[in-house]
């Protein structure tokens, strides 16, 4: 198989662990606000696009999502508009924090002249279909910040559905995942 094809979104109404890494692997998530940039930007998809979030987690310097659209909607176009919303509303954020102490090396590494380079271009999407490859890639995103060694319990982290699945209040609504 061709990995143009092997990495793409064909199922537009299909559930996907998608992959959504920072240019360069940038840790630019250590800051909080930047973080709350990428969920309000997952909550309004959720709200006015259709977008259907079944789990996810934002790291330093990518972020992990289980995915779908509601019938009607693109999950392709969703997440390019996603992707490109947050890229300039990051680097606007990057640009106007005066107390942003990578400020110049942030812009000279994600902006050229008009261009911005925020998001490297694939998503690594794989279809979800089976609860067994569901259950898989939900441990994997809601450990991820166990392996990386900034919390001790998975439901620690903010920055992640894990919380929902300890009757803990998380920081966006989630849908329940049917195979």
């Amino acid at each position: 198989m061709f990995m143009g094809y092997a990495y793409k979104i064909h199922n537009q109404q299909g559930v996907y662990f998608i992959t959504c890494t920072v240019h360069q692997w940038v840790d630019v998530f250590t800051r909080s606000f930047y973080a709350a940039i990428v969920v309000s930007s997952l909550e309004y998809c959720q709200q006015n696009k259709g977008l259907d979030i079944y789990g996810w987690v934002i790291m330093s310097n990518h972020l992990h999502l289980i995915l779908g659209c509601k019938e009607g909607n693109n999950l392709s176009d969703v997440l390019r508009d996603f992707k490109k919303y947050t890229a300039t509303k990051i680097v606007t954020a990057i640009e106007e924090n005066e107390k942003e102490s990578r400020r110049n090396w942030l812009l000279w590494l994600f902006k050229e002249k008009d261009t911005i380079h925020f998001w490297q271009p694939d998503n690594h999407p794989k279809e979800v279909t089976t609860s067994e490859f569901f259950l898989q890639k939900m441990a994997y995103i809601h450990q991820n910040p166990v392996r990386a060694g900034l919390v001790d319990r998975e439901e620690a982290w903010m920055y992640s559905s894990a919380r929902d699945f300890y009757q803990q209040k998380g920081l966006l609504k989630l849908n329940d995942y049917d195979a």
